[in-house]
């Protein structure tokens, strides 16, 4: 069987003590837990231990009286949100608007009618556990967004970025440049592509084996991400031990800065390779392609020309560069000295 809901805990506080006698034992038939105090020092002294669901509070008390303990316990956030009966004999208009402006919810006068002091109390009691229960509501779904925000997140990293390298995978580059090209076709701004691999990567993978062989390509794609700097260039693993870098509004010049930035790095990371005829560690070779796109061009086409300018700086001997430049007339193919030295 469910457990009996627990009973409300109600705070009289009253300098009379007949008063307090009177209306603890009404309240107590019904259920309630009933705490008494006698003035309002007590009461806050009283609430330092525990808190209550609903405080009758009397106005007319010796010391402070309660409208000086209503104003304290609305400035408390501990005792804000409980709600206050005042009780007082004072059928002044005046008393009962700055009652309520101090924040109390309800007034009953003196003397007491039972049937009334009832009614009042558990009405503000449901409006009380109705208001908790909504607040918890709000928390529960506020939590729970905050749970599927970051659901969302994860979800959008994993569609996003390759697990080996923690670099965009192929759809983030697929997205992104459908992306920049129509911006840079309406901006008539030029577009790089760079494509590159690792050189002779299968024989390094035969001989080192496939772990050193992940480990060499997450050290590849760190090292080429530190040599693209602008925000919104970006750096893809496009498949295997190839690599994609697109650099929106690059000229020429700059995307070949680019890549030899990224052979820099690449050398300088060192890592043995004495299975490759170009060098005794891992080097890279380099497609470079630069277009304005337009109307009568293709983004499939920037991606052929890339890869055409890979192929022919592996012919040129690897470790080097090769770059289709479309965005002058008459576009030109021209490659890096081979191999480059860059030790």
């Amino acid at each position: 069987m469910p457990d009996s809901p627990k009973p409300s805990n109600i705070l009289i506080v009253d300098d009379v003590p007949t008063n307090l006698t009177i209306l603890a034992q009404t309240l107590r038939d019904q259920g309630f837990t009933v705490w008494v105090a006698t003035s309002g020092n007590a009461a806050l002294k009283q609430l330092a231990h525990g808190l209550p669901d609903l405080i009758l509070l009397d106005i007319q008390m010796p010391g402070m009286n309660g409208l000086e303990t209503c104003a304290k316990l609305k400035a408390d956030l501990r005792t804000q949100d409980i709600p206050v009966i005042f009780m007082s004999a004072l059928s002044e208009q005046a008393n009962k608007v700055e009652g309520l402006s101090l924040g109390a919810v309800d007034y009953i006068t003196k003397p007491f009618q039972e049937a009334e002091v009832l009614a009042r109390v558990k009405v503000h009691l449901s409006i009380r556990e109705l208001t908790q229960n909504l607040q918890r509501e709000i928390e529960e779904r506020k939590r729970v967004e905050a749970e599927l925000a970051k659901a969302n997140a994860s979800l959008h990293r994993l569609a996003h970025i390759d697990g080996l390298t923690q670099v965009a995978n192929r759809y983030r580059f697929d997205q992104d440049m459908e992306q920049v090209w129509r911006r840079l076709q309406r901006d008539h701004e030029p577009l790089s592509l760079i494509l590159c691999d690792v050189d002779y990567f299968k024989l390094f993978n035969d001989h080192y084996g496939h772990q050193v062989g992940d480990d060499c390509l997450r050290q590849v794609a760190l090292a080429i991400q530190k040599a693209v700097h602008r925000p919104d260039d970006l750096v893809a693993r496009y498949g295997g031990e190839e690599f994609a870098i697109v650099l929106p509004s690059t000229h020429a010049q700059g995307a070949e800065q680019v890549a030899l930035g990224i052979l820099s790095k690449i050398a300088e990371l060192n890592i043995p390779h004495e299975f490759s005829t170009v060098s005794p560690q891992i080097t890279l070779s380099l497609g470079i392609a630069t277009v304005i796109p337009k109307s009568e061009q293709s983004l499939d086409g920037l991606i052929e020309l890339t890869d055409k300018a890979l192929y022919r700086a592996k012919e040129e001997g690897r470790n080097t560069y090769c770059h289709h430049d479309c965005s002058q007339s008459p576009p030109s193919l021209s490659c890096s000295p081979s191999p480059l030295s860059l030790h």
